[in-house]
């Protein structure tokens, strides 16, 4: 294992101040910062972390907070932690994961342990009651997510009300006057999940717009869940053309529910998944979306704590617009 007493013999300085130009507590010469970061790249050195930690007082860890309740999707989940630790790992930092649904009490607990320079928030309420202990925390933070008010914090998510709006305008620009949701779970509108009610506010008030008859039901994660949510919908209106799905667990139930109905896809019902790209070209019949750019919020979420770490403080909240790809399940309506 290379160590940094073997940077210091290639670069010909002493040991102390390679561990200055690592940590950055003295002025080094340009020339003398630059013979070391050689020795360091063609040696192949990682500082420890833990000593560089005791050293510095930063751990170069960011946390990555999302409870894994049972009615979240861990597949669309994955993809966000996967997103962040790409991401994190280009500004050398690590993540460490923190999945316990421990309330305010959890954050307080990883800030308080030091294990963590920063926390990157997920699984957002409207009104979130983590909000205010990290607000109190001496600890940059971001959330994966928006509140329902303003809170003083850094956030970065999808505009979810409009890609509500964008699912239902392109169902009704293709003539279909009967659309319903398929939704998250009732626990997740239950807690008040942001994007769970932006979304559907999104979907109501642009179906309204258009003169579009909708209907909207939460939907557990099962195959008989997707099948009791469908029939309510049918229940509701037998000339249903459109459906919107925001549950990416019962895509495929949907699919299978609606060929065990007689309704073929797209012929007979359009169907627009809100989900990664992914997700939706795995399906027999690729699947219009909006897509959920897990990638991009992610790094969007790193940099935006890695610009508190440098001394940003301005919060800054960062909505993207929704992209809609047509595929094969929608056209227009007969």
């Amino acid at each position: 294992m290379v160590t940094i007493i073997d940077v210091a013999r290639a670069a010909g300085v002493s040991p102390s101040t390679v561990s200055y130009v690592l940590s950055g507590k003295r002025s080094i010469s340009a020339e003398t910062r630059r013979q070391v970061e050689q020795s360091i790249r063609r040696l192949g050195y990682h500082p420890n972390a833990g000593a560089r930690a005791l050293a510095s007082s930063k751990t170069n860890v960011l946390a990555l907070v999302i409870p894994l309740r049972t009615d979240l999707n861990v597949p669309v989940v994955m993809e966000f932690v996967a997103a962040v630790t790409t991401e994190a790992r280009r500004h050398d930092h690590d993540v460490l994961l923190v999945t316990k649904d421990e309330g305010p009490g959890g954050l307080k607990r990883v800030a308080g342990s030091a294990i963590a320079d920063a926390l990157i928030v997920m699984d957002v309420e409207s009104a979130d009651p983590r909000v205010p202990m990290l607000l109190a925390l001496d600890r940059p933070a971001v959330l994966i997510g928006v509140p329902g008010h303003a809170t003083g914090l850094s956030c970065v998510d999808l505009d979810f009300a409009a890609a509500g709006a964008a699912a239902v305008r392109h169902l009704a620009d293709q003539g279909h006057r009967s659309v319903g949701l398929v939704g998250p779970s009732p626990a997740v509108y239950e807690r008040g999940t942001s994007f769970a009610d932006r979304f559907r506010r999104g979907f109501t008030e642009t179906a309204d717009a258009h003169g579009v008859r909708h209907w909207a039901r939460p939907c557990g994660h099962s195959y008989e869940a997707a099948q009791a949510c469908l029939a309510e919908l049918f229940e509701a209106d037998p000339g249903l053309t459109g459906l919107v799905v925001q549950n990416e667990a019962v895509l495929g139930p949907v699919l299978s529910d609606l060929r065990h109905r007689g309704k073929r896809v797209p012929e007979d019902v359009s169907v627009v998944a809100i989900c990664p790209d992914s997700m939706a070209e795995n399906h027999a019949l690729p699947l219009t979306t909006v897509s959920i750019p897990t990638d991009e919020i992610g790094a969007l979420a790193v940099e935006m704590t890695i610009r508190q770490l440098a001394g940003e403080t301005t919060p800054e909240t960062r909505l993207l617009s929704p992209r809609l790809t047509p595929r094969a399940s929608t056209a227009a309506a007969r």
